[in-house]
């Protein structure tokens, strides 16, 4: 581990965005949001040294933001060895799809009432992923899908809800890193985003929630097909 490790020039970066006040939990929320943009992929190794360093925080705050994202499931403490990025399992996928099932199409419910700005959160998060497709940028398109489906959860206006869909986001951009081709991934899923954007736009809300739950099918048989390769 070598403070040239693309990880840790990222996290340096970061460190403005921190400030004498900063806790755990906001240094858990950098790293959280880092492995949501599929810059932190499973099996990165987060040396506390090279961490602490690069943010310019003690070992005990980051011990503790650590922690809290080992809670999380998405990252693990191996004795002996350190701090890993969790490495996902076929199971985990499939019950990240049930719960997402749970958060996402109740939330479309929410939608008649939510303020405008909701709503625009959603367009604003498919034309970003559009941009993103156009500049041929993937693994942004990928953000941008993350970003979508939040906007989606933040209908609830729930910020308990918003919680646990930042960690589900974080979590199951860990299980896209089994995609080995991104674009062929991902592209497919900004017109599905932008068909269901536009039935909630347009006030076609149990359109919007099954053309949800189908999407959720594809993906998810997508990603379970892809560990299931891997295991041969």
């Amino acid at each position: 581990m070598t403070a040239t490790d693309p990880w840790v020039e990222m996290l340096a970066g970061d460190r403005g965005l921190l400030d004498r006040t900063s806790t755990a939990e906001r240094v858990a929320d950098l790293l959280r949001q880092r492995i949501i943009e599929g810059a932190l992929p499973p099996g990165t190794r987060l040396s506390e040294e090279s961490a602490g360093r690069a943010l310019s925080v003690s070992r005990n705050t980051l011990r503790e933001a650590f922690r809290l994202l080992v809670h999380e499931r998405l990252l693990v403490h191996e004795f002996h060895r350190g701090v890993f990025v969790r490495v996902l399992e076929a199971g985990d996928v499939s019950d990240l799809y049930r719960v997402r099932r749970m958060l996402e199409t109740s939330a479309i419910r929410y939608a008649p009432t939510a303020d405008g700005a909701l709503i625009t959160a959603i367009e604003d998060a498919v034309a970003g992923a559009e941009l993103a497709a156009k500049e041929d940028r993937w693994l942004a398109v990928g953000t941008g899908n993350m970003r979508f489906h939040q906007a989606i959860t933040a209908l609830s206006c729930s910020p308990r809800v918003d919680e646990i869909m930042s960690q589900i986001a974080a979590e199951l951009r860990l299980g896209f890193h089994v995609m080995s081709r991104p674009r062929e991934f991902h592209e497919p899923y900004i017109a599905l985003n932008r068909e269901i954007a536009e039935l909630i736009a347009g006030g076609k809300y149990k359109q919007a929630e099954r053309a949800l739950d189908n999407y959720f099918d594809i993906a998810e048989n997508q990603l379970l097909d892809a560990y299931a390769q891997m295991a041969r």
